[in-house]
Order: C-alpha cells, then sequence, then structure tokens
C-alpha cells in the first residue's frame, strides 16, 4: 500500500489490514488539478471501510473486503455539481445550483495585493458576504473586489478582514505555512485527533444488521465537511438527526445533496428551551457532530468535556477551518481558505494562484471526521470512554499537499457520462426526484447505502426513532 493510506491506518493504530482486504484502483489526474485529489481521498475512503470492517468484527467476528475506485473518489468530492433534479413536468433533468453561489465563486478567488502578495476574500453567506465588504468599502463584483484589494498590503488586510470575524487567507506556499506558528502547531499534530475524554465500561453496539444500526448521531453542522462525516455514518446504518435553525444562510444544492439518510429538525439554540431539548437528545446520542467556531458550544453548554460527563460514552466530533490550538484557532474558514493557507492554491496555479476544480479540504475532512467517529466508536466497544475527535480543513489541505503533485496536460479532465452514470442513483422525497452520487465505497458483505431521502429542512420532529 501507499505512504498516504499507511498514515491512515497509523491513526487506527492497529497496524495494516491483511494483504488483499483492502483495494484502492486507479490514479490521478482525474481532473486538471496538480493535486492527487482522486488517490488522497481514496486512501481516506479506504481508512473508512476499515473502520467500517472493525465494527462488523466486532459484532459478527468476520472481516470483510473493501474496495474503492480513485476516479469514484474524486468524483465525490464534486458530488453537488453532479447532482440533477427532475422538472416539475418529469421531462428533463435540471442542475441544482444558487445563482447567489455563482455570484460567490466569482469574487471568493485570489485578488493581488498592493505589496505584490496575493490575497483570497470569501464571500459565502450574507453575514460574512457583508462583513468582508464592510472592510473593503467597495461594490459586491470582482472589478470592484479587485481594485478594493490593491489598496492594501496582504497581511493588513488579512488581519482586518479576522477583526471583522469574517473570512479569508493570504495566499502561502507551503513552505511559509509549515514555519508559520499555525502551520508549526499543525503539523505536530495527527490528521485526525482522538482524545479520550472521559471513563465508562466497555458500551457494546447496538444488534442489527448494519454496522451502525442503533447508533444515534446528533449532527449539528452545515456546509459540507461536517454533512459529509454525518452522511457517511448514515450510508452505514445510523440514524442521523440534523439540527438547524430557520434563520440560518443554507446553500440548497448542498443541503440536498449532503443529507441523504438523514432526518431533520429546526432547533434555535439561541433559545433557551431549544438548548434544553438539544441536552435531552444528547442523552440517548452516541455521536454528537457540530463545527461551529471555538467557544459558541461552551457557551451553550454544549463543550465535549461537559456532554462527556452528562452522557458517559459520548462520542464528539468538532470540526473547523484551522484546528485546535494556535494563533488562528478561532478564525472562521471554508475550503478556498484552507487552499489558500497551505499552499495547494500557490501551487496549482502559474501567474496566478488557482483553487482546485473540486472541494477536496471539504471532503476529505468529512470523511476524516466520519472515520474517527468509527475509530472511537470501536474503542468504545472495547474498552469503554468517551472521546473528542478533531478534524479540521487545513491540517485535511496539509495531508492532501503531503500525497505530492502530479501532472496533466488536458485543461478538461473529468469523469465520462458513462463512468458518472455508473455511480449514480434516483432518490424520490421532499425535494422531489433527485439523480445523485451513490456511496461509492464497496464492502463484500455491508453494502453501503441511505435508507431515506434527503430530507426538506425541518421536516421531522426533534426525536429519536424507536
Amino acid at each position: 500500500m501507499n505512504p498516504g493510506f499507511e498514515e491512515i491506518m497509523n491513526i487506527r493504530g492497529r497496524g495494516m489490514p491483511a494483504d488483499g482486504e483492502v483495494t484502492i484502483d486507479g490514479h490521478d489526474p482525474v481532473y486538471s488539478a496538480r493535486f492527487k485529489i482522486g488517490e488522497t481521498t481514496a486512501n481516506i475512503l479506504g481508512g473508512v471501510g476499515v473502520a467500517v470492517t472493525d465494527i462488523h468484527e466486532i459484532k459478527t467476528g468476520r472481516r470483510q473486503k473493501v474496495a474503492i475506485d480513485v476516479r469514484h473518489a474524486a468524483a465525490t468530492c464534486q458530488s453537488s455539481k453532479y447532482m440533477r433534479q427532475k422538472s416539475a413536468d418529469g421531462g428533463s433533468w435540471k442542475e441544482v445550483k444558487s445563482p447567489s453561489m455563482e455570484h460567490m465563486r466569482s469574487i471568493t478567488q485570489p485578488w493581488q495585493c498592493k505589496d505584490g502578495r496575493w490575497y483570497l476574500p470569501h464571500f459565502n453567506l450574507p453575514h460574512l458576504h457583508d462583513r468582508v465588504i464592510g472592510v473593503l468599502g467597495c461594490e459586491s463584483n470582482a472589478d470592484a473586489v479587485a481594485k478594493a484589494i490593491a489598496k492594501w498590503d496582504s497581511h493588513d488586510l488579512e488581519e482586518a478582514i479576522a477583526a471583522a470575524r469574517a473570512c479569508g487567507s493570504v495566499i502561502r506556499s507551503n513552505a511559509e505555512w509549515l514555519e508559520h506558528p499555525h502551520g508549526k502547531m499543525l503539523s505536530g499534530k495527527p490528521l485526525i485527533e482522538i482524545t479520550k475524554i472521559g471513563d465508562s465500561d466497555p458500551i457494546p453496539f447496538p444488534k442489527g444488521d448494519r454496522p451502525l444500526s442503533g447508533i444515534k448521531v446528533l449532527d449539528l453542522t452545515r456546509i459540507l465537511a461536517g454533512p459529509i462525516a454525518a452522511r457517511t455514518l448514515a450510508e452505514n446504518g445510523a440514524d442521523v438527526l440534523m439540527v438547524t435553525a430557520q434563520h440560518l444562510p443554507q446553500v440548497p444544492e448542498h443541503v440536498m445533496d449532503t443529507s441523504h439518510g438523514k432526518r431533520s429538525c429546526f432547533l434555535n439554540l439561541n433559545k433557551a428551551e431549544d438548548v434544553a431539548t438539544v441536552k435531552k437528545l444528547v442523552r440517548d446520542a452516541d455521536v454528537f457532530s457540530q463545527g461551529y467556531r471555538p467557544g459558541i458550544m461552551d457557551k451553550h453548554g454544549l463543550r465535549p468535556e461537559q456532554l462527556a460527563a452528562e452522557h458517559l460514552g459520548i462520542v464528539y466530533l468538532s470540526i473547523s477551518c484551522y484546528g485546535h490550538g494556535g494563533p488562528f484557532t478561532n478564525r472562521g474558514g471554508w475550503e478556498q481558505i484552507a487552499q489558500s493557507a497551505t499552499g495547494i492554491c500557490l501551487d496549482n496555479g502559474d501567474a496566478r494562484p488557482k483553487l482546485l476544480p473540486a472541494s477536496a479540504c471539504d471532503y476529505t475532512t468529512g470523511y476524516n471526521g466520519a472515520y474517527g467517529v468509527l475509530l472511537a466508536l470501536a474503542r468504545r466497544a472495547r474498552e469503554g470512554g468517551s472521546y473528542h475527535v478533531r478534524v479540521s480543513l487545513c491540517r485535511s489541505g496539509m495531508y492532501i499537499y503531503k500525497q505530492g503533485h502530479v501532472k496533466y496536460s488536458d485543461p478538461n479532465l473529468g469523469l465520462t457520462n458513462t463512468q458518472l452514470e455508473s455511480i449514480m442513483t434516483e432518490t424520490k422525497g421532499g425535494h422531489g426526484t433527485l439523480k445523485h452520487l451513490a456511496p461509492v465505497l464497496k464492502m463484500s458483505e455491508t453494502k453501503p447505502y441511505w435508507d431515506k431521502p434527503s430530507p426538506v429542512l425541518g421536516a421531522n420532529k426533534a426525536e429519536w426513532l424507536s
């Protein structure tokens, strides 16, 4: 196996799987990018398969075969792009996309500063968009943003955007990032942190035909990495209850594509009675997943150590942009910021830095989160305990960078329609009929699948299935 997969297995701490248990087929480039998007994602999905097999072995005494195709793994990093919704008359399929996201992508790009360096501001979600525009003092279009950023020194702008609690990053080289205090901190941490935060007797897995049958997951995340982590647990049998609020902005295409297999309820953390309902749900939960900025969960009495004290055996997943510790810990961020900070964006460009054609940091972080949760659940079954799992976009970006570069000659690489059709499925639910990627990880005994369609937000009660 390759060194990248060995690093994933080292997190598991049980050595490499037996020869022939995991098969990873194919190679990059899958897309027109200088990084191994497919191979990197396949390594992590292979790890997810081994972790599911570990649980299957605990429950049945049997291991199983795991297989992943590199091209299929790469496709998952563009999954919302491939999703289609059947028209109202049923005669055609249409792409699901928001005008606001198209506008966001047009201005969330690297722009050159007065000092000659490049800076990427991030404009997703209305309140964060307005904060960046407030700092720049310009209109919301590419020409105006470029002219406004050209008046700033890059590091001054980075600090001003952070002070406004908005999002952005100087475009750094990987070497510069590794010398930065925050990059140094992250480089000393594993890709996935799994920390025991409480003791309990061993907690066996519930009975059921699927690896995660009876496992309850409370998902307080949105927009890609967090939802992907919970969706991965759902495709292996977990009961996933998404918690969001009506006032929180969302990206419709991402919600529809990352919510397969889940249920959804509305609870507002600004209301004491709704926080009380969340805490009531936690009492019976196995997994609590959140992607809020550091400190927000503390304010609501939902920090890891508190939940571990109140509910022995909880597995708490924290997902962030910059990770825990270091000077950038409290800063928010997104896919594009992780690419910018860690050197990916710089190396992927030529005269101008260039973002990857797929959300590799987001999706790999989501799969890393699911992998960490699976490992923690297995450890809980073997020896007991409550666990805190931490993953971050920047640490995932560092892992992507570490896998090395790849050359491509065709500027329009991607999966063919035939290749895509082989991994698509159709589901019917509150969003009508959707055609979207099916789970791409192959398991010889416990086929991953979603047992319910993507829900309309708030369509379900705030309760667990019996």
